[in-house]
């Protein structure tokens, strides 16, 4: 089982990785981050996309719907960002949001590598 850091690190060797927070969608406060920089407000970005885990979760309520999220995926034009809720009893309402380059990444070994990461991550 990895920590908190160990996790964000590895998840900043994902190719094409900008950055990465591990965030409660309940307060949306980042827990942690690596990465970002001037022209990319980690800590800015982690907490706007819990309003994005709290609509999902309210249309899948409205629905019906008794499934869980595996991940999210906005695709802009220069970037994904993947965002990743975690399903360990101990992980939950937190998310990891990871933000890559499009041009250098792998979007299914993102995906996958990130989902290595949440399921080895201990809280």
């Amino acid at each position: 089982m990895a920590e908190m850091d160990v996790a964000l690190k590895d998840a900043m060797q994902i190719s094409g990785a900008i950055g990465v927070a591990l965030v409660d969608h309940t307060s949306g406060m980042a827990l942690g981050t690596v990465g970002g920089g001037k022209d990319f407000d980690l800590t800015t970005a982690a907490a706007a996309n819990t309003d994005v885990i709290r609509a999902k979760l309210r249309t899948m309520e409205m629905l019906g719907l008794r499934e869980s999220i595996e991940d999210v995926l906005v695709t802009l034009d220069s970037q994904y960002h993947l965002i990743r809720p975690l399903t360990a009893r101990s992980g939950h309402g937190l998310f990891l949001y990871l933000a890559l380059y499009k041009d250098r990444a792998n979007l299914a070994m993102a995906r996958h590598q990130l989902r290595n990461i949440e399921q080895a991550l201990e809280i």
